[in-house]
């Protein structure tokens, strides 16, 4: 399976490569902290090595030991691990379910950090977000020029004019989730090319295309609204970089054309899936984009530093979004963010790693329905935008994943395809 590659290939790359920017960083730990820095770091570094070593030899999965405050939650799931039906009783590296494994990975890198003060406070992954979006600069500047044009003569348009736009920003945020780091492997995945031009060609790339619910949901909450009414959408965020920029803008553009009044987004609390939005990221990409020296950039980063004070724009990182449960379970895990999350009109769940978790990360027939598939997530209409890069879809029509499937049997895992899949709730 595409999950035994991830857990046999791909995660043991990402724990090197996290090993091997904690020594690039040995000289800096040192300046800021001296041999406490040092000290901090070789502790980290055996932690991972031990971990690394641990998944290649399929080792059980052993209990957290750190108090941080997702600890026993953590562990808790553990134990549920050992005790299913259908389990083999110990958890271990490639005997368990790969959603589980590959967020346990996570969290135990964080805990190597976080355990080891003075560095606690370190991103690994920080560099490698901040090289994409650097890398990836001409397509945001593309991307922030179109958006600025087009506000000059937001207030002229028409149903139809506006009906478009919205389906182009909404294309852009779909295909902006291509930019994923976790899956090449921390490898460059910064987009090179006119987010824009190639709109017209992935057309027949996006497998569900429901861009027309979201809007008649959108455009009907604004023609229904009162003084009273706010239009709350709600961004459930992947990655930072270039496609974090394509969220803001598909905000901003929300806003703009009153299809929303405000915008919560929802990112990580810990770094988490090398690329995934924790709050730094969030407010570092703001910051660049608001001293970059091209007008329409600055333009961009001054408005969007402007709805955060306002807070019609504003940024939450609960911990359940890094817990390893699938999201069914929200609303006994987590029924403060299920009762938040239950104030929006629209929630957007961008990418790979929440559709998984949206589905559960399960072998579905592809015509399965994405509503039944949800379980019991239906805190209020909700959206997957999401590049194709794992071997769970439903929601197809009958015979089309077959098809495809006979065609190209990678297209569940190479990137190519997206959807956007939206479910009414209850």
């Amino acid at each position: 399976s595409f999950a035994y590659f991830t857990i046999k290939d791909r995660l043991p790359q990402i724990l090197t490569k996290v090993i091997d920017t904690l020594h690039r960083h040995k000289n800096e730990f040192f300046e800021e902290h001296g041999e406490k820095g040092i000290e901090a770091e070789k502790r980290a570094i055996s932690f991972l090595s031990k971990l690394r070593n641990e998944l290649q030899t399929d080792k059980p999965m052993t209990p957290l030991e750190d108090e941080l405050p997702d600890a026993a939650l953590w562990n808790q799931y553990l134990d549920y691990q050992r005790n299913l039906p259908e389990g083999n009783g110990e958890p271990s590296w490639f005997q368990s379910p790969w959603l589980y494994v590959e967020c346990y990975m996570y969290r135990r890198i964080h805990a190597a950090i976080a355990q080891n003060p003075p560095i606690d406070n370190f991103d690994v992954f920080k560099e490698g977000k901040a090289q994409n979006f650097f890398e990836s600069q001409e397509a945001v500047t593309t991307l922030c020029t179109y958006f600025q044009e087009l506000l000059k003569n937001i207030k002229n348009l028409d149903e139809e004019q506006l009906r478009d736009e919205l389906f182009k920003l909404l294309q852009v945020s779909l295909w902006g989730n291509k930019c994923d780091l976790s899956f090449s492997a921390g490898e460059d995945s910064s987009q090179k090319s006119s987010p824009l031009q190639s709109l017209e060609n992935l057309l027949p790339c996006i497998l569900v295309n429901d861009m027309e619910k979201v809007w008649s949901l959108l455009v009907n909450a604004k023609k229904n609204r009162t003084e009273r009414s706010n239009i709350r959408v709600d961004i459930i965020l992947d990655n930072a970089g270039f496609e974090l920029v394509t969220d803001l803008v598909l905000a901003d553009f929300l806003l703009s054309s009153k299809l929303a009044d405000e915008v919560y987004f929802h990112g990580k609390s810990i770094p988490w899936y090398v690329s995934d939005t924790t709050k730094h990221d969030f407010n570092w990409t703001i910051k660049q984009l608001g001293s970059a020296n091209h007008m329409w950039m600055s333009r961009c980063g001054i408005n969007w530093e402007g709805y955060l004070k306002k807070e019609i724009w504003v940024f939450c990182d609960h911990m359940f979004w890094t817990l390893p449960h699938d999201f069914s379970s929200m609303s006994e895990v987590a029924p403060d963010l299920y009762a938040e999350l239950q104030k929006s009109n629209l929630l957007l769940f961008k990418g790979d790693l929440n559709y998984r978790k949206l589905t559960g990360d399960r072998k579905w027939e592809y015509s399965f329905p994405f509503h039944q598939a949800l379980n019991k997530l239906h805190p209020a209409p909700l959206c997957s935008l999401r590049t194709l890069k794992s071997d769970t879809q439903v929601g197809l029509k009958p015979g089309q994943g077959e098809q495809l499937q006979a065609s190209e049997p990678a297209w569940m895992v190479n990137g190519k395809y997206g959807i956007v899949q939206f479910d009414a709730g209850l």
